[in-house]
């Protein structure tokens, strides 16, 4: 099938070059004249990738959901209310057992692929949107599978490769050019995350802000497109309703203050969690290491989770715990230390799995514990502290300030009260991390050229 006239122009790696020559941290600026053109083709595909992605995240959520259960012996609840309910022989059995699958699974598909699939950043980046489809496939899956037993990593890494692998094939189907094709894949990785969290709106700017680098109009309306319709479409088997339960939130002067001296302090606390994810993810094993440390590492996790069980999952449970107002400053101090490094250890251990939700949940106990003490100051909201926290966080660590900030609205749907705080938490946070050079927990994880 020939390619449309308009979609014939290759990229030539020239957003790579020009990214270079202009100093960027993150090589994921597209230049105006690199904006591929938009034919009635390329829509058709934009609404296909959105279809399909919705229906392997609706999948990739059963998957997590059902392993889960079967892990932890509850039908119904939260993850982490049965996590505590669980004896602790329990957790240390299953975070070992998950170590042991994602050891010999990844094992498994370097020795049959040489590769255990690629990252997303990677793919769109360095590779122009290519990724094996069946160790991305099985990558995913594996991922998802040792979140659902409790690994402290995120959910959404799953259905961002499928997204992104399933653009990729779509692309070389239609014989589309690369420039489309990394558009495309990049589509599908938002419109992943979108579909899981329920946050259309923040999906296309993860993709437009994160993978893309741009807000080119000609960008933004297949962007909102795809991660509208995979949003749409999962919810036959997803709730439409907020991630997060929050009450009613007013702002105030307290507060005001508190998020313009939060923000630099979030900003510090992320660049350093950004060079653990580095360190981490350039000590990960090779060859029969893999067969161990994940069994090591996870067995560790196992056994912080016996005083500890916030540890386990993606870090949903310790975001809602700061919300509620109920995590006491002693077990917030502890999380904030013990999350980060259960995370980027497992990371470090040679498992894949997504970043956002530990680095939420971060964020949210950063602001809680912070929170705590100014409240002997001038006391404000907890659950603003909580949230203010979390936004400041993960924009700096992402590197997309406003992405991070409309996230926090969808993933709530109720804190309009808190906007002007939050966003000069969000400021700040990213000044900061900038400041430091810090680069995204994206970009931290591209392979070495």
């Amino acid at each position: 099938m020939r390619p449309d006239v308009d979609d014939r122009q290759e990229d030539d790696g020239s957003a790579a070059r020009s990214a270079a020559r202009s100093g960027v941290d993150q090589p994921n600026l597209i230049p105006p004249a690199d904006v591929p053109r938009l034919s009635v083709r390329m829509w058709l595909l934009v609404a296909a990738v959105g279809v399909v992605t919705g229906l392997a995240g609706a999948a990739l959520m059963e998957v997590l959901h059902l392993t889960s259960h079967l892990t932890y012996g509850y039908h119904s609840g939260p993850f982490l209310a049965a996590v505590e309910r669980s004896d602790p022989e329990r957790r240390v059995v299953a975070l070992a057992v998950a170590g042991a699958i994602a050891g010999l699974g990844w094992w498994c598909l370097r020795r049959r692929f040489g590769s255990g699939g690629t990252e997303v950043s990677a793919a769109l980046w360095r590779r122009e949107g290519r990724m094996p489809l069946i160790p991305t496939l099985a990558t995913g899956l594996l991922s998802i599978v040792i979140v659902g037993m409790g690994a402290s990593l995120g959910r959404e890494g799953a259905p961002r490769q499928w997204g992104a692998a399933l653009a990729g094939r779509f692309s070389d189907w239609a014989g589309m050019t690369s420039a489309h094709r990394r558009l495309l894949a990049a589509c599908g990785a938002g419109a992943g995350m979108a579909c899981v969290y329920n946050v259309p709106l923040g999906g296309a700017l993860l993709t437009l802000e994160v993978m893309l680098g741009t807000f080119s109009l000609r960008l933004v309306l297949p962007a909102v497109a795809s991660s509208c319709i995979a949003t749409a479409v999962a919810w036959v088997a997803l709730p439409n309703a907020p991630s997060y339960q929050v009450g009613q939130l007013h702002g105030s002067a307290s507060l005001i203050v508190f998020a313009v001296l939060l923000g630099p302090i979030a900003g510090l606390a992320a660049t350093g969690y950004t060079r653990l994810i580095a360190i981490a993810h350039r000590n990960r094993p090779q060859g029969r290491g893999l067969l161990v440390a994940p069994l090591l590492i996870f067995t560790v996790v196992g056994v912080l989770a016996i005083p500890y069980p916030q540890l386990l999952g993606n870090g949903k449970g310790i975001v809602q715990l700061t919300m509620d107002a109920t995590l006491a400053a002693p077990m917030a101090a502890a999380l904030l230390v013990l999350k980060p490094l259960a995370t980027t250890a497992s990371l470090g251990s040679g498992a894949s799995g997504g970043l956002f939700t530990p680095t939420l949940a971060t964020g949210a106990v950063l602001g809680t514990l912070l929170g705590d003490g100014w409240s002997h100051l001038w006391p404000a909201s907890a659950m603003g502290y909580a949230l203010i926290g979390a936004a400041a966080m993960l924009a700096a660590a992402m590197q997309a300030p406003i992405a991070a900030v409309v996230l926090i609205l969808e993933l709530t749907r109720n804190i309009d009260g808190l906007m002007v705080p939050l966003l000069f938490a969000v400021t700040g946070a990213t000044l900061m991390s900038r400041y430091l050079n810090s680069p995204s927990i994206y970009s931290v994880r591209l392979p070495a050229q």
